[in-house]
């Protein structure tokens, strides 16, 4: 068998639950089921299906796509596996196979999960993008305030207290006007000052989480 091209995708986190829409959005996987379409390929060669799905949807739809490029799967941990094997031992070892991936997958996302709600309720830092205003420094556990970006989060809730009946565009205009800029160095609009406004709590010293809600460990900003 001569392999004909290598096709990757960035691993998907054990804690993300709703797996569908990332699996299909999937670089390295919509490169190789487009390839099919204009090369002439026998197998798909992985170390196991689950590198090529997590999902029962994704499994249908992926299978449909092969089928119909004649197709079929090479398993380095499942030697026997093919989507078009109708074997009743073969079909039983690769489900119950399928079956463990998915409960160690929920298992980690578990355990994960559990440590955050448990962080979160002593108020620290569980995880995700920080919030604007702060930063998450490479060895540190919790978020610090982040100077240049807390003084804009402050001019833009002294800008709406002093005027009550600006619009959202009219407080990004004004923060643009005073040189105040995104995480990213580029102009405010008005869906990123919601995002600021709507975390009014987080601002003032509260961590949510969740359902989860509890006095932070972060530094209030206002």
């Amino acid at each position: 068998m001569e392999l004909d091209t290598y096709f990757s995708s960035e691993g998907i986190s054990g804690a993300k639950i709703n797996e569908e829409a990332l699996e299909i959005d999937r670089v390295g996987l919509q490169e190789m089921l487009a390839h099919l379409s204009s090369v002439q390929i026998q197998y798909v060669v992985v170390l196991n299906t689950s590198r090529l799905w997590r999902t029962d949807i994704v499994k249908v739809l992926i299978q449909r796509e092969l089928k119909k490029y004649g197709c079929d799967i090479k398993s380095i941990e499942q030697p026997s596996y093919s989507i078009h094997k109708k074997d009743p031992n073969d079909f039983l070892v690769n489900g119950l196979m399928e079956l463990l991936d998915q409960y160690q997958r929920l298992e980690i996302a578990l355990k994960l999960t559990k440590g955050r709600n448990k962080k979160a309720k002593e108020g620290g830092y569980a995880g995700g993008r920080a919030t604007f205003g702060y930063q998450k420094r490479k060895g540190e556990k919790e978020l610090k305030i982040h100077n240049g970006q807390a003084e804009a989060v402050k001019r833009l809730f002294d800008l709406k207290r002093l005027n009550k009946k600006w619009s959202l565009s009219r407080l990004a205009e004004a923060l643009n006007d005073e040189g105040y800029r995104t995480t990213l160095g580029k102009a405010f609009t008005k869906v990123q000052v919601k995002r600021i406004l709507d975390r009014e709590s987080f601002y003032q010293g509260v961590y949510t989480y969740g359902q989860i809600q509890a006095n932070g460990k972060h530094e209030a900003i206002i």
